[in-house]
């Protein structure tokens, strides 16, 4: 199962590895984009069922990145050829592509294309031409494709191919890591300040007109060839090891995600767990999730956003009513539910190849 280190397919990949343990799967999670951490490899080698193998390799959504693709290509193989998997799991595109003695799972988590569509408004320039081609390789050469919404799925159909046939399986997160603590007076939301995507812009430029304040956890440098956004309304945490971070979501009384392009959202799950009530920005994917268990606020309004902030501020109930109808629905959101569609995925693969031999 490939992994990149630097986002939300880290967090995504160890739950499913943890939770297919039961169904007797052994992993080799096979990293890119920077070397693990030290608390990553400690989140590594908790898993019971997993080995880690680790490179440096740029990912395929950063600037130039594809000298490092080709080059992680050749090592994903002589990885597979050593150990002779059942099932390629790729979190990604490009690598959906290489010969792989083995069914070869492609799971869709974001794509540059529709996102330069949801926070531009228009198609990726040319110079992401190489990229698309790639991608749009992956993905028809893939065994199954799996997205974890329905709106991501018809974005990257809109994208690459209406023909693609696309599985949707939700992500999950495990409850017992977020606890509901005695909530206090302030506003948190996490992300990356480098992905215009998180809508932490917007969160800045609204918080002088919040009577609460807004601290935002998340990297404070951004990876090869991506610039972090400036702040200055909001008081910025750095990056939050997992058990600093579920110790602000358990106090936080609101959490606010204004995303432009969030194709599922884990710390929106992660904040509802922990009893937060839900701000998020109005696109189709956070609507899929979360229905009616939050306050959806237009992508591109600061005034609106800070009323809607100050109007949950200022009644109590109605935040204790929105954070328990988020944290019920992320309670459906387990990692159990998603390793059983994955590993069913997974044997549907290895039955059609048995067929084949």
């Amino acid at each position: 199962m490939t992994a990149d280190t630097v986002g939300g397919v880290w967090t995504y990949t160890c739950e499913l590895v943890r939770a297919l343990a039961p169904f007797g799967v052994d992993v080799t999670i096979a990293t890119m984009g920077r070397e693990p951490t030290t608390a990553q490899r400690r989140e590594a080698d908790a898993l019971p069922n997993a080995r880690l193998v680790s490179s440096e390799f740029a990912l395929e959504w950063m600037r130039d990145p594809w000298r490092d693709v080709d080059s992680a290509g050749e090592w994903l193989c002589g990885v597979a050829r050593h150990l002779q998997p059942d099932i390629v799991h790729v979190n990604g595109y490009a690598h959906a592509g290489l010969r792989f003695d083995a069914p070869v799972v492609c799971v869709a988590h974001s794509c540059v294309c529709s996102w330069h569509r949801a926070v531009r408004g228009q198609a990726a320039p040319a110079e992401w031409n190489e990229y698309r081609r790639r991608v749009t390789m992956g993905l028809f050469s893939a065994d199954r494709v799996v997205a974890p919404t329905h709106a991501l799925a018809r974005m990257v159909k809109a994208e690459y191919g209406a023909e693609l046939d696309i599985r949707v399986i939700a992500n999950g997160r495990d409850p017992d890591l977020w606890t509901t603590g005695p909530k206090e007076p302030f506003v948190l939301s996490a992300g990356r300040l480098w992905d215009e995507a998180k809508g932490l812009q917007m969160l800045d430029a609204a918080a002088a007109r919040v009577s609460w304040p807004i601290y935002v956890a998340g990297p404070t440098e951004g990876p090869r060839g991506f610039d972090c956004i400036s702040t200055g309304g909001v008081a910025m945490l750095g990056e939050l090891d997992r058990e600093s971070l579920a110790g602000w979501m358990s106090r936080a009384a609101i959490y606010a995600l204004p995303a432009r392009y969030e194709p599922f959202g884990l710390s929106v799950v992660e904040a509802a767990l922990s009893g937060c009530a839900l701000v998020l920005g109005r696109i189709d994917s956070l609507h899929e999730v979360w229905g009616d268990c939050a306050v959806y606020v237009r992508t591109d309004e600061p005034d609106a956003l800070a009323a809607a902030l100050d109007t949950l501020a200022q009644d109590p109930l109605r935040r204790r009513t929105l954070a328990a109808a988020a944290r019920a629905r992320a309670l459906q959101l387990t990692p159990a539910r998603m390793a059983t569609s994955y590993h069913a995925l997974y044997t549907e693969l290895l039955g059609a190849a048995t067929e084949v031999a």
